[in-house]
């Protein structure tokens, strides 16, 4: 599953975790060369049981690729004892349950660091294990609620809306894969394991900061601004429709609005009092957005791209989904690459937006089938096969229905 001079080669992870955070974060681990054991409960993980939608399917098969997995009745005696001797034998745990729930199972951190003092627990939750807010439940769009995303996505006037990103599991997810390999790093200097834990609230409070420094320096709410910049601190900063689609066009300096001028066949507006300077913009953005859209009104989104980029002006034409899940530039830097699953046939898969030089290419397995128990059990705790049967017979496995694949 992993490659000898990949970063994390030799690192063993169990990953308890479900969805969209903690399976993002062990991806990347996985792509920096670690073994990922994905620890699911009997029927399987909850995206993997949202499969009689194809959506989760898909998702599925995306997050846990190069991954291994085990089934385990974390309810039983017979697999929680079981599951206390993969701990022994792993570097890394990844769970992002409600807090409180490994503890009622009798594996949380004060429990394993007894079985493991090496152990890194790492554990993802909407708002954390301490203060007012650990006990609410969490999906991205609750914790966008609370964290003021869908307060700040919107027009002037109208409803708030959600991101159409799911910024809150992601951002949660690229956070506890740093507290995880930073854990890691302070191990080899200590020979300490330890617990880190990333909430999803505060991983996503700094993608206000434009919002937020405005808000910090006048104290007043801050207002939904669609499109423009949300310290109303540049212009013309927004998505402008063209002939086929939008694009999106930002001056970050009187330089660009400048060239911009000159593509409009303006060239005089570059220099002219009411928009040679930044703050003059911001004053008459509305004028400001209209001569943007009169130009690119008369043009297609790439015929307006190619021109702002040839004028480095920073710009790119708004892009569909579709658009971007076949994108050529992904695909050339191996970030999306063709994959033969073994349920859903030819997919496209993505790797980590982590690169490491000098580096084998990075485990690219399909995401595992519900469950490669026997083999995986002799690889890492030499069950034999006598062993394995009286585990089972036990309930250590819990029932899997085929439903679960």
């Amino acid at each position: 599953m992993t490659t000898t001079d990949a970063p994390l080669s030799g690192v063993t992870v169990l990953d308890l975790s479900h969805v969209y955070a903690g399976p993002y974060a062990t991806l990347m681990l996985a792509q920096a060369g670690a073994r990922i054991v994905k620890i699911e409960p009997p029927a399987g993980e909850h995206l993997r049981r949202r499969g009689a939608v194809p959506g989760p399917r898909y998702a599925f098969a995306m997050l846990n690729s190069g991954k291994e997995s085990l089934a385990l009745d974390l309810k039983s005696a017979e697999g929680i004892a079981l599951f206390k001797r993969l701990v022994i034998a792993a570097d890394v745990l990844v769970e992002n349950f409600t807090p409180g729930v490994m503890d009622r199972l009798g594996i949380g951190w004060d429990t394993l660091k007894e079985i493991n003092p090496r152990l890194v627990y790492a554990q993802s939750s909407g708002y954390g294990t301490t203060g007012p807010y650990a006990t609410y439940p969490a999906m991205d769009l609750t914790v966008q609620a609370m964290a003021g995303v869908v307060s700040a996505t919107g027009y002037p006037g109208s409803d708030p809306v959600k991101s159409g990103a799911a910024v809150c599991d992601f951002s949660a997810g690229i956070n506890l894969y740093g507290a995880i390999t930073t854990a890691l790093f302070r191990r080899e200097r200590t020979g300490r394991g330890g617990r880190v834990e990333v909430s999803m609230m505060e991983s996503v409070f700094p993608m206000l900061m434009s919002s937020l420094s405005s808000h910090y320096s006048t104290g007043e709410e801050v207002e939904r601004v669609g499109n423009q910049h949300p310290g109303l601190s540049v212009a013309p900063y927004s998505v402008f429709a063209t002939k086929d689609g939008h694009v999106a066009i930002t001056c970050e300096g009187d330089h660009h609005w400048r060239a911009l001028a000159v593509l409009m066949g303006r060239p005089e507006l570059g220099e002219h009092e009411h928009y040679a300077g930044v703050k003059a913009r911001v004053a008459r953005r509305e004028e400001v957005d209209e001569l943007v859209a009169e130009w690119t009104g008369t043009l297609t989104k790439e015929e307006a791209f190619e021109r702002l980029r040839a004028a480095k002006v920073p710009s790119a034409p708004v892009r569909t989904v579709a658009e971007v899940a076949s994108d050529p530039h992904l695909a050339a830097r191996g970030y999306l690459y063709p994959q033969d699953h073994p349920e859903l046939g030819p997919i496209t898969a993505m790797g980590s937006p982590i690169t490491f030089e000098d580096s084998d290419a990075p485990a690219r397995s399909a995401s595992p089938l519900h469950a490669d128990a026997e083999d995986l059990l002799r690889d890492l705790l030499a069950v034999g096969v006598e062993e394995y049967e009286q585990l089972a017979a036990a309930g250590a496995f819990g029932t899997q229905p085929d439903t679960a694949r």
